[in-house]
């Protein structure tokens, strides 16, 4: 036992010597020095800043006299690892930026039209009624910002029905918020969707002879 922590010793005096860049003959007349009674450790110890820890990985490696012998042929290039932590490295999931950037004035509007257009509608079909919206916005036939799209009138009605009832001014629910977030990321389109409607309550048949891209609970969406 105490052979091995003397051979550990040499190790660790060798290694200090390296990372400070000192010379080979240096390294190799420490190597050399004998090391044969056990009150001399706590002074070669001061002598040469033993690292403990240093000392300690080392002596746990099972090859621990072949690793000295390597250390003692090639100073200059210490080999002692750094631990590695046992634990996972756990990564941050990172917030996916929007797309289209807009005030939050306007994000609170177009929020309470979600949750007036798609309450009782999923999460799902929130964001997509969302999504209808911000494909108005990119197209020509429709105004460009999202508070044009939302209070635009068509004829002598606005083009949303919250906005001509009044439902558009009740708070919007933390999921429709959730909902243009995840929309203006824009990584769904849906097929430029610019229509949607409820096929069950829809009077108008101009709609039903738009092209279908999908059906999301009780809407249909088309362009």
């Amino acid at each position: 036992m105490k052979n091995n922590y003397m051979k550990t010793l040499v190790v660790a005096c060798v290694a200090t010597f390296a990372s400070i860049g000192f010379q080979n003959n240096t390294v190799e007349a420490i190597t050399k020095s004998p090391v044969v009674k056990e009150d001399n450790l706590q002074e070669l110890g001061q002598q040469f800043g033993l690292n403990t820890e240093h000392i300690e990985q080392v002596n746990n490696r099972p090859d621990n006299w072949v690793y000295i012998q390597e250390m003692l042929q090639n100073p200059n290039q210490p080999k002692v690892a750094a631990k590695k932590s046992s634990k996972p490295e756990i990564k941050k999931k990172e917030k996916k930026k929007p797309a289209v950037t807009i005030s939050n004035k306007e994000k609170d509007l177009f929020a309470r039209l979600v949750e007036a257009e798609a309450k009782g509608e999923s999460y799902e079909g929130k964001i997509a009624v969302a999504t209808v919206v911000l494909n108005r916005v990119d197209s020509p036939d429709f105004p460009d910002t999202v508070t044009g799209v939302i209070k635009q009138v068509v004829g002598n009605t606005y083009a949303f029905s919250p906005v001509q009832n009044g439902e558009i001014n009740k708070p919007a629910s933390n999921e429709s918020k959730r909902a243009v977030e995840v929309a203006l990321t824009r990584e769904d389109r849906l097929n430029d969707s610019i229509y949607f409607y409820n096929p069950k309550i829809a009077e108008d048949e101009w709609i039903r002879t738009r092209t279908v891209v999908k059906t999301i609970g009780d809407h249909v969406f088309a362009k």
